[in-house]
């Protein structure tokens, strides 16, 4: 099949999920009101709440849900088939995802911009706001780690991405201070950031100089540097260690001053990392080599497909994102149909773009079936094809092949980044509000808060034993994090159902992919945990996996009982919220 028949028929249907279903949605459900006074304005600190312009909002939101997993996560479902993993991205994005942002970000502004996990207390009950609470905080954990493992690598693996990164710190603090103190555009400023920055990865491209290569410096992968460490489990460590100083500093910063400017200079990266990628679908047409579908898979599709595809498809942490910074930042109301499902679009996007860089890598059927001969074997490999099948379709318009491929490393990198310092700051938001809930004072302090948020996701990288040696963490958790991720969305849209009863609204374009969602999450979580992790199965018993997992799915069935019970009950609409 030529893959520019796909690109067309999924950005189509992705056009029109926006014209026409957000639009439904925005004035005939959520029922937006323009002269509504947003969270953003009404507590206004110069801090966490600052009014934000949609499209700086929206490069903001964007960044920080399209991180590494839109890339990772179709890259590996392939396995099973492009037919199925393009299938889910599409509706998932146009029905699912594209209601769940919008839906959590427009309940938190009409809630004081507060989190999903407080607002379960208010529709459900306190025991299921603290149980909700503990689920997040699983869930955010599992993000530091995941991506701060992933970025690691990337650094490691691409060196010559490492100073592009770097850059990017100063030139966006520059930008936060030219546009929020002087009152300039941010708009031509971080076009020249972004200038400077692929300046910057053509030159380290092609000179090994200006390559921070840490396995190098200490003698290459076979040395053994200090700990009993060889140079690349060294070079990890040491990346590890830089990430966690970095995201210390900033997750305590005010937004304004690196993580607004930053993430406009992201969501810049994004739409020409499109652009360039789908003009290489475009110009080059290359042919999808993988199978529509794949029937010697030894896993099945259901319920697996749909938690190795979450971002990109439908994703439980773009809710905390929503509730947790972008709400807080939303300028009017009527903003929210585009920062949240315009955002949940653009992911979708860059799904459908994974999924064809990847299936068009290959030669041939043989090769791909070769490399995606298992599924161990293509969640090991599916970062990696995805960045070597952009680099083939960027230079379908005549860019160098090791250029291109920097590149793609440099946008990967600054999506995860992005993320990461996102997931770190919420963190710091959760344990307060544990903090003050259970009256531990100390907590409520920001930096004690954040110090925990750092050490703990440090050690969950850097402790675990696992098949990648030192710094397994990452990998190990990946499978853990697809299935809590889904399931934290499923239950975010059982709020919105019962926000959306209480004011006696039509809840079905909540309620039906909800129901879609927990029933294929709880499925897949309760035979990882019971045979896959648990030791009962055919597979060895894996500790780690098994206490959050088995945690997770309790508390979240928790929580569904006592919502659903809420649910179905007969009541007046809701005092919550006066003004809806």
């Amino acid at each position: 099949m030529n893959s520019l028949v796909l690109a067309i028929v999924g950005i189509t249907i992705f056009l029109l999920g926006y014209r026409f279903y957000s639009k439904y949605i925005a004035d005939r459900i959520f029922r937006l009101d323009p002269n509504y006074v947003t969270p953003a304005h009404k507590y206004k600190d110069g801090v966490d709440f600052v009014p934000t312009n949609r499209f700086v909002l929206w490069g903001h939101h964007y960044s920080s849900v399209a991180g590494a997993a839109p890339i990772i996560g179709p890259a590996i479902a392939v396995y099973w088939g492009w037919l199925p993993a393009v299938l889910w991205v599409i509706l998932g994005t146009v029905f699912a995802a594209g209601v769940h942002d919008f839906g959590t970000l427009v309940l938190s502004v009409r809630n004081k911009g507060q989190s999903v996990g407080t607002l379960a207390n208010k529709l459900i009950g306190k025991r299921a706001k603290l149980l909700f609470l503990f689920i997040i905080l699983i869930l955010v954990l599992m993000v530091n780690a995941v991506f701060a493992w992933a970025i690691a690598n990337l650094f490691v693996t691409f060196p010559a991405s490492v100073l592009s990164i770097f850059i990017q710190i100063p030139l966006a603090i520059w930008i936060g201070y030219s546009v929020y103190k002087k009152k300039g555009s941010m708009l031509i400023p971080s076009i020249l950031a972004l200038a400077v920055m692929y300046g910057t990865a053509v030159l380290a491209s092609n000179v090994p100089a200006l390559q921070i290569d840490l396995v190098s410096w200490f003698g290459g992968k076979d040395a053994t540097v200090m700990f009993g460490l060889n140079g690349v489990s060294m070079a990890f460590l040491v990346w590890i260690v830089v990430l966690m100083v970095y995201v210390y500093i900033a997750s305590t910063l005010p937004v304004w001053k690196l993580l607004q400017p930053r993430d406009y200079i992201n969501s810049h990266q994004l739409v020409i990392g499109l652009l360039i990628l789908y003009a290489g679908v475009l110009f080059a047409r290359p042919t999808i080599t993988a199978p529509a579908t794949n029937p010697d898979a030894s896993m099945s599709v259901f319920p697996l497909l749909f938690i190795t595809i979450a971002c990109g498809a439908i994703s439980g942490f773009h809710g905390l994102v929503s509730s947790g910074t972008s709400s807080k930042q939303l300028d009017k109301e009527t903003d929210a149909r585009f920062v949240g499902y315009a955002g949940a679009v653009g992911e979708g996007m860059l799904a459908l773009l994974a999924i064809i860089a990847v299936t068009t890598l290959f030669s041939s059927g043989a090769d791909f079936k070769a490399a995606y001969s298992s599924f161990a074997a293509a969640s090991s490999g599916g970062l990696g094809n995805f960045i070597e099948g952009a680099a083939i379709l960027a230079s379908g318009i005549g860019i160098p092949a090791n250029i291109a491929a920097t590149i793609v490393a440099v946008i990967v990198i600054s999506f995860a980044a992005t993320s990461l310092d996102t997931s770190v700051r919420l963190m710091r938001y959760i344990i307060a509000e544990l903090g003050t809930e259970y009256k531990i004072p100390a907590l409520t302090k920001a930096h004690v808060a954040t110090t925990i948020a750092v050490g703990t996701s440090a050690m969950l990288v850097l402790l675990p034993e696992g098949p990648n040696g030192f710094g397994s963490g990452g990998y190990l958790l990946w499978p853990l994090f697809g299935t809590s991720n889904q399931l934290l969305a499923g239950i975010s849209l059982l709020l919105i159902s019962i926000w959306l009863k209480q004011q006696g609204r039509n809840f079905m374009p909540t309620f039906i992919p909800m129901v879609f969602l927990l029933i294929m999450t709880i499925w897949a979580m309760t035979k990882q945990v019971v045979f896959d992790w648990s030791g009962l199965g055919d597979t060895d018993a894996n500790l780690l996996l098994f206490v959050f997992g088995a945690a997770i799915l309790g508390f979240a069935i928790w929580i569904i009982l006592e919502a659903l019970t809420i649910l179905t009950k007969k009541q007046s609409p809701s005092d919550m919220d006066k003004s809806a």
